[in-house]
């Protein structure tokens, strides 16, 4: 009688088991639409192909295979322009045969300087902290995935990133610097700096980064059993 209890028992708990299991590999087939909130289950797709919501039509997730490394190259690109638009000038501007020129960390000391200490302070935050620190996790997160390893803390790190995201706008102050250059050029002779092509391409790259990054393909990398950790 004993061993039949035991049987039994065990019988139950594979049994239950199995179940939750099951249950588990329907979950996580499931995904929920960011605009109209219908939840729908993952279908398979081709490489290239994008899968769209039934009721709204928003799109749910694409089958970009290289969307890592395609985001790990504009990323790293990004990072060795946004060095050399922060050290070079940004313009200069001549005034009866003697040139003055500024870089972006001039620009924010000298608002500083002018009493003007929370512009300075937002210039700074929004043109070089939080693009910098936007890119060093990028970089961070990205790396090691490529060479199918796990960074140490990515889900603070992917939240961090949701966070800082909104901040950083390179866009607007690359807008402003462009109306400020027109409104020079009729008194001065404005001459552009390695900078502020810098920052242009900087913008397309960081754009085109963004339009690129999958959140779904790294939680699909991190779901995968990695070689190693990234224990540093």
């Amino acid at each position: 009688m004993k061993c039949l209890r035991l049987r039994d028992g065990r019988s139950k708990i594979n049994t239950a088991r199995e179940r939750i299991s099951t249950m588990s590999h329907y979950t996580s087939q499931l995904i929920v639409c960011h605009d109209c909130d219908l939840l729908q289950r993952e279908i398979p797709l081709k490489p290239g192909c994008t899968a769209s919501c039934s009721r709204c039509g928003a799109v749910l997730y694409r089958n970009a295979t290289d969307s890592i490394e395609r985001t790990l190259a504009y990323t790293l690109g990004a990072a060795v322009l946004f060095v050399i638009a922060n050290l070079f000038p940004i313009f200069a501007i001549e005034v009866q045969g003697s040139r003055s020129a500024i870089n972006l960390l001039g620009a924010v000391r000298s608002l500083w300087d002018q009493q003007m200490q929370f512009i300075s302070m937002l210039v700074f935050l929004t043109a070089i902290l939080i693009p910098a620190l936007e890119l060093i996790t990028m970089i961070y997160l990205l790396l090691p995935l490529k060479f199918r390893l796990i960074p140490l803390g990515c889900v603070p790190i992917l939240r961090m990133m949701r966070i800082v995201e909104p901040w950083s706008m390179l866009e607007v102050f690359m807008l402003g610097v462009l109306v400020s250059l027109v409104k020079l050029t009729s008194s001065f002779k404005v001459i552009p700096g390695v900078a502020l092509w810098s920052f242009g391409i900087l913008t397309l790259l960081l754009a085109a980064a963004a339009a690129s990054f999958s959140v779904r393909d790294v939680w699909a990398r991190l779901d995968r059993k990695p070689d190693s950790e990234v224990t540093a």
